[in-house]
């Protein structure tokens, strides 16, 4: 099953374990230009989107929030001009679940 084909699954606590720098290099061969990258300690993929516009930028991060909404996983969002930085991992473990990488899959196909 594709990674946009699945659906995100609540991590409840911080006992569910982070992927592995290993395993989050796997699930990141599946997505189209995000980086993977450790920052204070825990790892995140991150994307630049380029818009024409203002008003493009916000139509997309409100696709985006749809989507976040219905899979109940939230990405970090940084809107400037015409450019949108989405920044996922999974802030109750502190690190990258199988869901940052669901979400990434999906955000591409908006």
């Amino acid at each position: 099953m594709r990674l946009y084909e699945k659906t995100c699954v609540p991590c409840e606590d911080s006992s569910t374990p982070g992927l592995s720098v290993e395993e989050a290099e796997k699930y990141n061969q599946q997505i189209q230009n995000w980086y993977l990258q450790e920052v204070k300690s825990h790892l995140q993929i991150s994307k630049e989107f380029r818009f024409r516009s203002f008003k493009d930028s916000i139509n997309f991060v409100n696709k985006v929030a749809d989507l976040a909404e219905d899979q109940k996983h939230h990405p970090n969002i940084l809107i400037t001009y015409s450019k949108v930085k989405i920044t996922l991992f999974t802030h109750v473990i502190n690190g990258l679940h199988e869901n940052d990488f669901v979400m990434a899959s999906k955000i591409d196909r908006l």
